[in-house]
């Protein structure tokens, strides 16, 4: 398994329109080759900005590859988003090591 994580440390007062992009997109990611979830998550308020964290889950780093390369254009437009932020987006993967499930 591999997870993908963007943070975003969204400007103070423009969350609404950072969320209204977010949630306006196409999520065609749900029809990729190991595809598994995709988590847009809302993190704690600071005196300037409100952490954001894009979180997706995939069967393999190849399979994430894959379709990011294939959506270069998608993740131009979520760019415009930028203007929304401080700084850019940090992006992070990981490997999964263990997982517990019930």
């Amino acid at each position: 398994m591999f997870i993908t994580m963007n943070r975003f440390r969204v400007r103070s007062g423009s969350a609404p329109d950072f969320e209204t992009v977010w949630l306006n997109r196409d999520l065609d990611m749900a029809e990729a080759k190991g595809f598994n979830a995709f988590h847009l998550l809302r993190g704690p308020e600071q005196e300037d900005h409100t952490l954001y964290a894009s979180h997706t889950v995939w069967a393999s780093r190849q399979d994430f590859i894959a379709w990011a390369w294939s959506r270069q254009q998608v993740h131009r437009d979520i760019d415009g988003s930028k203007r929304l932020c401080i700084g850019g987006p940090a992006f992070e993967y990981f490997s999964v090591i263990q997982e517990v499930t019930p």
